[in-house]
């Protein structure tokens, strides 16, 4: 039987983020600050106000990516605090199942721990064809970690989370995993919106990795899976979460249907962060709603 710790410790702490807490807060404080972050820090909204599905996250270390995550995590705050958020990442160690569901306990950072939403999980398995309950994956993972301290500077410990991290990526799976989110979440009745943990492309150069990021961005408007996935592989976009955002939209269609949109809420490079233009990685901020 698969040893489950009670508290999955931080793996990339002092890495990708500070690992002395207050280090962590003040990394997370200049993110929204930033010229390339919102300018301003977020306001948790007292009403919860359900309007996006979800955002599409970047996951590189703070320095470089962290302003443009904070678009997603600024917005995020001002519809409230949700029950729970699942955390769709990609899997980059190999480990594990194909399409892995932290199955129980809790996710520590240096900012404390965040609660899994073990009934969420459990249901989400159950009606995919894909998922399975898998703490393997998550071991050395960072796509997933590297948001919650992110999480609990907006909410503390009052939202849980549902870690699921994928080896395959592909519309069929994308179709089956939203369908088993939507399912789990009208039989358990949460209350809750997706984080897709993505990069986009990997050391190209700054304009070359712009013009392809954008055009698959572009390719995201109509809520089109297949289209997407085409686009992505015919200019050879290094994405490595590609998954997690065809999740994302797939599930917005079946949530909100004609009226399920998405817009870019900001996209950089870690050449506009450190200033070193030749081979860099795009990020991007997308947000997943419902139009009014």
């Amino acid at each position: 039987m698969e040893f489950i710790p009670e508290v999955r410790q931080p793996v990339v702490a002092g890495y990708f983020y500070p690992s002395d807490p207050e280090s962590l807060k003040k990394a997370i404080i200049n993110s929204f600050k930033h010229p390339l972050g919102p300018g301003a820090l977020p306001e948790v909204s007292s009403t919860r106000k359900k309007i996006s599905t979800g955002f599409v996250v970047p996951h590189a270390g703070y320095v470089y990516s962290g302003p443009i995550a904070a678009h997603s995590y600024y917005h995020l705050a001002q519809e409230g605090v949700p029950e729970t958020i699942i955390i769709i990442g990609p899997n980059h160690t190999g480990y594990g199942s194909l399409v892995s569901v932290y199955p129980k306990g809790k996710w520590a950072t240096p900012l404390g721990e965040v609660e899994i939403d073990e009934d969420l999980a459990r249901n989400i398995v159950n009606n995919s064809n894909y998922a399975e309950l898998d703490a393997y994956a998550h071991i050395e993972e960072h796509s997933i970690e590297v948001q919650l301290p992110f999480i609990q500077f907006l909410y503390g410990d009052k939202v849980k989370i549902v870690p699921i991290v994928l080896a395959i990526q592909t519309p069929e799976v994308a179709r089956d995993l939203a369908k088993a989110i939507s399912d789990a979440k009208t039989s358990t009745g949460r209350d809750i919106v997706i984080l897709a943990s993505t990069d986009f492309t990997h050391y190209e150069p700054h304009d070359m990795a712009m013009k392809k990021d954008l055009e698959a961005i572009k390719a995201l408007e109509s809520l089109d899976i297949d289209r997407f996935y085409n686009i992505i592989r015919k200019l050879n976009v290094t994405a490595c979460g590609p998954g997690g955002i065809m999740v994302l939209a797939e599930y917005t269609k079946l949530e909100y249907g004609d009226k399920a949109v998405m817009r870019l809420l900001k996209y950089a490079t870690s050449g506009d962060t450190s200033g070193d233009k030749s081979a860099v990685v795009g990020y991007a901020a997308i947000q997943f709603y419902r139009k009014e």
